[in-house]
């Protein structure tokens, strides 16, 4: 794929690579035959793994990181808790993390940030987006959302500074609480080879 996209960016069709949820080694291998700009990866204050080899690696070769994902499929904002119902068409019913159980257990990281965000008059949202801006200059969040006031609030995050101590806080906090469930179903991760 590097090569063919190579080709396109040689031929003026395609001026950026990018990957999404891609390896270590893989985006070492796709890098050395063609720059890969930016990768797209889940990566949120309870979706952590990317911390220990993807970061280092995009760090090491330049490679800015686009997390999707960043408020945990809405969780981290605060508004959804252990009595939250979801639709049968909500894919969040599905995934483990948001079973009842694993939403209650989770809620301690929320009021983890709420904390963080009532000393910065800011919503959990806005901490948990600011968070992630802090921990490298080449991360910059991709959030979604189908409501003016939520994309408001969610571009809010770019006027919370957080400090040396806010982060200590959401640092040592968050070591201290086991994230519950699985990011996906199963049988969703059995199929792509996770």
């Amino acid at each position: 794929v590097a090569g063919t996209v190579k080709d396109l960016i040689a031929e003026g069709k395609v001026r950026y690579f990018g990957l999404s949820e891609a390896g270590a080694e893989s985006i070492r291998r796709a890098h050395a035959v063609q720059p890969v700009a930016a990768l797209q990866s889940e990566y949120s204050l309870w979706t952590r793994e990317p911390e220990a080899e993807i970061i280092p690696t995009l760090e090491e070769l330049g490679i800015g990181l686009v997390p999707f994902s960043p408020l945990g499929k809405g969780f981290l904002t605060g508004k959804i808790d252990a009595s939250t119902a979801f639709a049968a068409n909500d894919f969040r019913s599905q995934i483990p993390r948001f079973a009842p159980e694993a939403r209650e257990a989770n809620q301690a990281l929320v009021d983890l940030i709420r904390s963080v965000g009532e000393r910065r008059s800011a919503t959990p949202a806005q901490v948990a987006l600011a968070w992630l801006m802090a921990q490298k200059p080449w991360i910059v969040p991709l959030f979604g959302t189908r409501k003016l006031e939520r994309l408001e609030e969610n571009l809010g995050a770019l006027s919370v500074t957080l400090s040396n101590d806010d982060l200590e806080q959401i640092e040592s906090g968050a070591a201290a609480i086991r994230i519950e469930g699985a990011r996906y179903p199963d049988e969703m991760l059995r199929r792509s080879g996770r």
